[in-house]
């Protein structure tokens, strides 16, 4: 009788123990990533008669990101065993279908849940963001009863990835107003958005802002921070940025050889090159096309074909479009235009507008009109003929007086209503971002930009004048 009992004491301490320890090394495994390893064990769990709790489903429906028919059973198991009106659990099923974009099924959940936090909310929100389906994700966020800083960092990441980075800057702004301070994720956003609009001002808030709180300067952080200061114009910063790094990786080396050539100091790029070969780090297809880039602004042709060469018989890279594009860019800069029309000719897929607009480009410099038409013809064929392509070899043919071949281009222009896409540019004052493009008067104060560039035109006139008048004085003295 009292062996019985024994057994049976033994039998229960087992189960409480397993319902409690699997749970915890199951949470232990997913906080590592090593969802595979968290699953065997649920698995295992489940092959010794051990039925899993609500604690259970929480690490388990987190490891199934990844792995939708695990998923789709353990969901299946938590309804069977009563679990989905537990909050947690809930909240990882709306998780682990936003994170598969099923956000009709995250939705649905969402709309029986009887109790929704921030968590909750965030979790949705997350799912229509990486649907891309920002405008349900801002009305989500508009109506959350209270947000912290993750449900923010979501809608700024989700406007970045979406290209609205004036959207995400604002909304970064109006996080600052109600208190929270910006998690990393948020931090990053808000940083790559002052990249792309060249907000070069709320860029060294956010810089001031991770030193001052003694944010850690990791990869992600740190790359976001040396490409903002690239783009908006500020290498030397961008270089000092990339010292303090403990850690760099391919991204951060890729990004400063980037700005680096972007900033006309090609030596320096593939000088960084060379640095981060010797420190073995593995570089990437973009970190390629960067430093083939910079080998072609300063014209060295041999550094730029070894570079080409060692991205597949070194790296195991084979090249892409763009490096074709940057090989063919290289070549026609040096003049070598019969081997950058043969790399074309051999290229191992089909060339698009950048490969041919490379080419053309050389054309024109070099003043290869026939070359240059032929290239043209390409890109109509390919239907790659826009409005910059027309107007470049309008420009080649008038360079060579070749006149009547400028009104038939320009002809055909008009027939296809083909026009030339406006260029544009920006500029920042006092944290305010102004995008002028050409020919567009609706600025609101167009009149005073255009009063100012009379007197800046006026003034350079006087100037000119001044300097032919010393000119003439010192001849005739």
């Amino acid at each position: 009788m009292s062996d019985n009992v024994s057994n049976q004491a033994d039998a229960l301490s087992s189960h409480r123990l397993s319902q409690s320890f699997g749970p915890f090394c199951g949470r232990i495994f997913v906080e590592k990533n090593e969802n595979a390893t968290a699953l065997s064990l649920y698995k295992n769990m489940l092959q010794t008669g051990f039925l899993p709790n609500n604690y259970t489903f929480s690490f388990v429906l987190r490891a199934c990101t990844d792995n939708s028919p695990v998923g789709l059973a353990s969901h299946a198991q938590v309804i069977k065993l009563g679990w989905e009106s537990y909050d947690f659990v809930l909240n990882g099923l709306i998780h682990l279908y936003a994170n598969w974009s099923s956000v009709e099924a995250a939705r649905k959940l969402f709309d029986v849940s009887t109790c929704r936090d921030v968590i909750t909310w965030t979790a949705l929100i997350n799912g229509y963001v990486k649907s891309g389906h920002l405008e349900f994700a801002r009305e989500l966020f508009d109506q959350m009863p209270e947000r912290n800083e993750v449900s923010w960092s979501a809608m700024i990441t989700g406007y970045v990835h979406m290209g609205m980075f004036r959207e995400a800057l604002e909304l970064f702004n109006d996080m600052q107003l109600t208190g929270l301070r910006p998690n990393h994720a948020g931090i990053v956003g808000a940083l790559t958005a002052c990249s792309y609009l060249g907000s070069l001002d709320h860029g060294r808030w956010i810089h001031a802002y991770v030193d001052r709180n003694g944010t850690e300067l990791d990869r992600v952080l740190g790359t976001a921070l040396v490409d903002m200061y690239a783009k908006c114009g500020c290498i030397e910063i961008a270089c000092s940025v990339f010292e303090k790094m403990p850690d760099k990786d391919v991204f951060a080396f890729t990004s400063l050889i980037s700005g680096l050539a972007n900033h006309g100091q090609s030596a320096d790029a593939i000088q960084l090159f060379g640095r981060m070969q010797s420190e073995k780090v593995i570089p990437n297809e973009v970190t390629f096309i960067c430093v083939l880039s910079a080998c072609s602004r300063m014209g060295l042709v041999d550094e730029g074909l070894r570079i080409f060469n060692c991205m597949s018989v070194v790296y195991g890279i084979e090249p892409g479009v763009q490096h074709y594009g940057c090989m063919v860019d290289l070549l026609g800069r040096a003049g070598l235009l019969e081997e950058a029309k043969r790399l074309v000719r051999e290229m191992p897929m089909e060339p698009d507008s950048y490969v041919l607009g490379a080419l053309l480009n050389s054309c024109r410099v070099h003043g290869d009109v026939e070359l240059g038409k032929e290239t043209v013809e390409s890109l109509v064929e390919r239907g790659l003929d826009h409005g910059g392509v027309l107007v470049l070899l309008s420009n080649m043919y008038a360079s060579s007086n070749q006149w009547d071949w400028v009104v038939k281009v320009r002809k055909e222009m008009g027939a296809k209503k083909v026009s030339k896409v406006p260029g544009c540019s920006s500029i920042e004052i006092d944290g305010s971002v102004s995008e002028f493009i050409a020919g567009d008067m609706s600025y609101l104060r167009v009149e005073d930009v255009m009063l100012v560039l009379l007197g800046i035109d006026n003034h350079l006139k006087f100037l000119l004048l001044a300097d032919d008048n010393t000119n003439s004085n010192m001849i005739a003295y």
